[in-house]
Parts: structure tokens; sequence; C-alpha cells
């Protein structure tokens, strides 16, 4: 005998419980499995309400997770492209703010350790450092190759 198709709401609480999602992205994916008669918007809203979905916690992950390796401009971009905007999305901007340069260093010493001897390599320090979202004043000072002492 076969099991019984699950309902919306178990599907969305199995989703939730493998990790954190944005609101968008949830509602993405259970549209697709929804039929005629369920509300997705109510059961989001539900899930909202019993403090299972947050768009606080999947932006708070999604920056824990993105932090180490990228540059506040990729985090910004990708939190815009999961529907997170407004308020909760200048808090994040500020919050990035304040560590971007030692987050940079980070990532620049470990790929490359020490500052490259010819503009080709400069180039290609600067070009990954770019792709990866850093700003310019943050690039500027991990390609010196010393930790800054103060980050203004």
């Amino acid at each position: 005998m076969p099991l019984p198709k699950p309902t919306l709401k178990a599907r969305a609480l199995r989703l939730l419980s493998q990790r954190e999602h944005s609101r968008l992205e949830l509602a993405r994916k259970l549209r697709r499995h929804a039929e005629e008669g369920d509300d997705v918007e109510a059961l989001l809203n539900f899930l909202e309400q019993n403090k299972w979905l947050s768009e606080e916690r999947f932006s708070e992950n999604l920056v824990h997770r993105r932090s180490a390796r990228y540059g506040n401009s990729r985090i910004v971009a990708e939190l815009q492209h999961h529907g997170i905007g407004g308020e909760m999305l200048a808090e994040v901007k500020e919050s990035l703010k304040e560590d971007e340069v030692e987050r940079c260093c980070e990532v620049w010493r470990r790929k490359f350790g020490e500052v490259a001897a010819d503009p080709e390599g400069r180039q290609k320090q600067l070009r990954f450092l770019m792709s990866r979202g850093f700003s310019q004043k943050a690039i500027r000072t991990a390609m010196k190759g010393t930790m800054p002492d103060d980050y203004d």
C-alpha cells in the first residue's frame, strides 16, 4: 500500500527542519506541490506566527555561512535574491560594514598569503577579491599584505 501524499504543512515543516528558508524561497518550493484549494500564503503566515519561519533567523544564518568567504555586496545581493529587503536588509548591511576589511584580509591571506611582485599577479588578486564581493577599500587594504590597525 503506497504512503499517503504529505500535506503542504508537513512539507513545509520538513523543509524548515533541514535548514532556515526565506519566505520567498519556501513559497516557491511549496507552490510546486500545492493543489487546488491549498492556500500557501495562509500557511506561510501560520508558520511565521508560530515562529517556525523567520526572515531574521534566515538572514543571520546566511550571513554567518557566507561572511567568512564573501564580501558585503555579494552577501547583500544573495539576501535580495531571497526576498529580504527593507529594514532587515539595512540592519544586515550595517552589521557587515564593521568587519569587511578584516574578512577581506583573511580571505586574501588564505588564498595568496603574500603580496604579488608583478602587475599580473596583483590584477589576479584584485579580480579574485572583487569576484567575492569585497569593496575597493577592503581590497586595497588586504593587498598591502598586513592587517590594518584601524578599519576606518
